[in-house]
C-alpha cells in the first residue's frame, strides 16, 4: 500500500489516518472517516458506540492500527462494528510493522 511505502512504519495511527484520508480523495474512493456505529439492545439505542476509522464504498469498515503485533481484541472489535452496522466486509489493517500487515474479516452473522 502506497501510505505504508511512503511512511513507513512507526508513526501514531492518526498519521496514517490523515495520510490514507489523502490517498482516498486522491484515488477518487469514496470514504467516511471516524464515523460513529451506534449500538442497540432490545430495540433500543445505547448512549455508548463504536467509532470506524473508515468505511470505505459505504460498505468497506476499515480499521487501522499501529502497533508491533496484533492482539486478538482488534478482531474483535471489527467483528463487533460489523455486527452493529450490519456490513458483510471488514480490513484490518495494521501499520506498525516493517511490512503492511492486513486481515480481511467477512461477517458471519447476517
Amino acid at each position: 500500500m502506497k501510505v505504508h511505502r511512503e511512511l513507513g512504519s512507526g508513526f501514531l495511527e492518526a498519521v496514517y489516518d490523515e495520510a490514507l484520508m489523502k490517498e482516498f480523495t486522491n484515488s477518487n474512493i469514496p470514504f467516511k472517516s471516524q464515523v460513529k456505529l451506534n449500538v442497540f439492545y432490545e430495540g433500543e439505542q445505547l448512549k455508548k458506540y463504536y467509532k470506524a476509522d473508515f468505511i470505505c464504498y459505504d460498505k468497506i469498515i476499515l480499521e487501522i492500527k499501529s502497533v508491533s503485533q496484533i492482539p486478538i481484541v482488534f478482531f474483535s472489535q471489527l467483528k463487533n462494528y460489523l455486527t452493529a452496522t450490519k456490513k458483510e466486509l471488514g480490513m484490518l489493517i495494521n501499520f506498525g510493522q516493517p511490512s503492511l500487515v492486513y486481515k480481511r474479516i467477512l461477517n458471519t452473522k447476517n
